[in-house]
């Protein structure tokens, strides 16, 4: 199963930590947080990743220049001038394989993942945020997605009420979502998606089409998304504080998504 990370965002938020690479190469200790991601979906045998990258790609490029394994180039797609792939070591432990696509850099969510829908293919795949790190059991996500056979299941959390806010029923089906509210409780949306291939059908072609806003709102109102709910750690780094909070965590040795 692929796993897509949205890595094209230009990260205005903590530009007091980085200003000159994508928020995904900010570093946790020593490695860039999408390296620590990448290494928690690899420890659970996903290890096929498909990268949409957008603002300053080529720095993530590089990244994967300098490290253990080939970076070759592929064809262009339509759509896609500058696609790169890499195969060897994610966080010095697993084999994979990371497809690395610029997806341009005004693009929004929905155009970036409607962009590399052939490169997924007809098949479940995953979706994240290339900023993130939880500790959520990605084999129980999956197993909820099957079970429940909708076209989308979203991670649900309960950090701060600054972030996309889920309503579901008793059975976890999501019944709202509300984009990053003012002030609210209840679960948000902590990204680490299971999509089917059916969510493509709700991305019409906008650069400036939003994943979070019309197709996730469509998905709801057709009632096939559905809420894996986790209540231990999540944590995005949207600022200085959160990267602070996120390094002192892996320099205590009490970093969650690191698996022994």
């Amino acid at each position: 199963m692929k796993t897509v990370l949205l890595c094209g965002g230009f990260g205005t938020r903590i530009r007091d930590v980085a200003d000159d690479i994508p928020k995904p190469l900010i570093k946790v200790g020593e490695m860039p947080i999408l390296w620590h991601l990448m290494g928690y979906y690899s420890n659970f045998g996903f290890r096929e990743f498909i990268l949409c990258l957008g603002y300053k790609s080529e720095t993530v490029v590089d990244f994967f220049r300098t490290q253990n394994g080939e970076l070759k180039n592929l064809l262009p797609e339509p759509e896609l001038p500058n696609i790169h792939q890499f195969t060897g070591l994610v966080n010095n432990n697993n084999n994979c394989v990371v497809t690395l696509v610029d997806t341009g850099l005004e693009a929004m969510t929905g155009a970036r993942l409607r962009k590399v829908q052939k490169l997924i293919g007809d098949e479940t795949f995953m979706l994240s945020y290339g900023d993130g790190l939880s500790d959520v059991d990605l084999d129980k996500l999956v197993q909820h997605h099957k079970d429940h056979q909708k076209f989308l299941t979203v991670t649900g959390v309960r950090p701060p009420s600054r972030f996309g806010e889920l309503q579901v029923d008793a059975t976890n089906n999501v019944t709202g979502f509300n984009e990053k509210p003012q002030a609210s409780g209840g679960r948000i949306s902590g990204g680490f998606f299971v999509c089917e291939p059916s969510v493509f059908k709700f991305l019409d072609k906008r650069e400036d089409l939003v994943f979070e806003k019309e197709p996730i709102q469509q998905i709801v109102h057709d009632a096939q998304m559905t809420m894996y709910p986790h209540d231990e750690f999540w944590q995005c780094m949207d600022t200085y504080r959160d990267w602070e909070l996120l390094n002192q965590m892996l320099k205590s040795g009490k970093a969650p998504w690191v698996r022994s």
